[in-house]
């Protein structure tokens, strides 16, 4: 495979050599650094790597125990990750590979301390590693706010707004600049499991990924549609491939589903960038922006090698979309929570044909200001109407129309909020518009 080899330098620190020596004679390790001890200060808190015993990753995970399996796929998963808990009380995230996963121990702890170098606030860092019999783990920040497919494919009640989607970007995009220049650009299998939020909601990449890879051979574990094309010509992974596989996560930010790269290509080249949103942002996003994502997506995901993007394009294009520098999780989180919270008592309210309590939940939703929502505005507007209040309903419908300018909902609730307002000329131009563009939807959507 075309991955690279973490060569030991010749000035090693003694700890390194003697780790280095212990594993090629297959020795039971010991520590050489504490793995309990205190944080490295020059490190932003994270600890310096180290060399754990098997003892202690047995004992932090309760004996490797279900319950505390992290990884996506739960015991599914050919290397299951688990959370554990150190005598010194920090969380850890536990991978431990299938059994001779890593046949040469020598092999495994120079692509361990490789990887262990690296230190960046974009990354859950690599903190240690196991090289015990024929165990063979590593061990890395805990990251306790799940992973990105998570937030966009399985959320349960709110998915992540479009100002935290540019922030992942840019942050993924740091990280692989970083790793490319420390001299570790090729990430295997880069995808939205390997993006994980951080105690503070930030979103940081992986560092398994980093790892080259072990004798299994396989460097990408989805489906061969998401896969770059020279990796399936040659069977190596190369910096162009880490690129297109960025642009594979920049097509699920945009639309909240894994699509095939074609499909989305088909789309872009289709300009049916709507289209290609996820519905779940109900138009709450800068189609400036996100056309500026599309284009890059589309970069990333070019044929030929050579006429994708480097990391630091990557980041010079994404830089300036940040909008929201100080954004916070927990608070947009809690927030996002509170409005949900009123806008679905508005819904049940409105179910139970209780126009005026649905209006003021609506209200609460809609006054907060963090979340517009066109679907908001737009059943607000039915309840205005059906509170014989016309005025109110064409203001709400005329809001929904400018956050979602081509949806013939708003189009159609302005049509008869005019009609009751015996404006019946512009009512029939408002549904003749309405029409039109429910015409103009339906053939987007059959690729025309």
């Amino acid at each position: 495979m075309g991955c690279c080899e973490s060569k030991v330098s010749e000035n090693q620190q003694p700890e390194k050599i003697q780790t280095q020596h212990l594993a090629h004679n297959s020795q039971t390790p010991t520590h050489h650094t504490n793995p309990t001890s205190g944080s490295d200060p020059e490190t932003g808190g994270t600890p310096p790597f180290s060399e754990f015993s098997f003892a202690d990753l047995k004992a932090a995970t309760n004996n490797f125990s279900s319950d505390y399996i992290v990884s996506e796929s739960g015991e599914k998963a050919p290397n299951l990750v688990y959370k554990g808990r150190l005598q010194n009380r920090r969380w850890i995230a536990v991978k431990k590979f299938t059994k001779m996963a890593w046949p040469d121990p020598k092999q495994f702890a120079e692509e361990a301390w490789g990887v262990g170098k690296l230190r960046h606030r974009r990354l859950a860092n690599l903190i240690g590693y196991c090289c015990d019999g024929d165990e063979r783990l590593l061990v890395a920040e805990y990251m306790p706010t799940d992973t990105l497919a998570k937030h966009l494919f399985h959320w349960e009640n709110q998915t992540i707004e479009w100002a935290m989607r540019l922030r992942v970007a840019l942050y993924i995009a740091e990280a692989l600049d970083y790793c490319s220049t420390e001299g570790r650009p090729l990430y295997h299998d880069l995808n939205a499991y390997r993006v994980l939020f951080d105690e503070d909601g930030d979103p940081r990449l992986s560092c398994f990924g980093l790892m080259r890879n072990s004798r299994d051979g396989k460097s990408y574990s989805t489906n061969l549609a998401y896969t770059p094309p020279e990796y399936l010509r040659n069977g190596r992974v190369t910096p162009e491939s880490v690129v297109y596989s960025f642009g594979t996560v920049l097509l699920d930010l945009l639309s909240g589903k894994h699509i095939p790269p074609s499909h989305a290509l088909d789309m872009i080249r289709g300009k049916n960038i709507i289209l290609l949103m996820d519905s779940h942002l109900e138009g709450k996003f800068s189609t400036e922006e996100a056309t500026v994502v599309v284009n890059l997506a589309s970069q990333c995901l070019q044929y030929e090698p050579r006429e994708r993007p480097n990391t630091k394009d990557l980041v010079a294009t994404l830089a300036p979309l940040q909008t929201k520098p100080d954004l916070s999780f927990q608070e947009w989180t809690q927030q996002m929570r509170d409005m949900l919270e009123a806008r679905k008592r508005g819904d049940y309210a409105f179910r139970d044909k209780d126009f005026k309590a649905a209006i003021e939940c609506y209200s609460q939703f809609i006054d907060v200001g963090t979340m517009v929502s066109p679907t908001v505005f737009a059943r607000r507007s039915l309840c205005y109407l059906l509170m014989e209040q016309p005025d109110a309903a064409l203001r709400d419908a005329m809001q929904a129309q400018c956050v979602y300018p081509e949806w013939p909902t708003a189009f159609y609730m302005q049509s008869v909020a005019l009609a009751k307002l015996d404006m019946h000329k512009d009512a029939a131009d408002m549904l003749n518009e309405a029409t039109a563009l429910e015409e103009k939807k339906q053939r987007g959507g059959r690729g025309s």
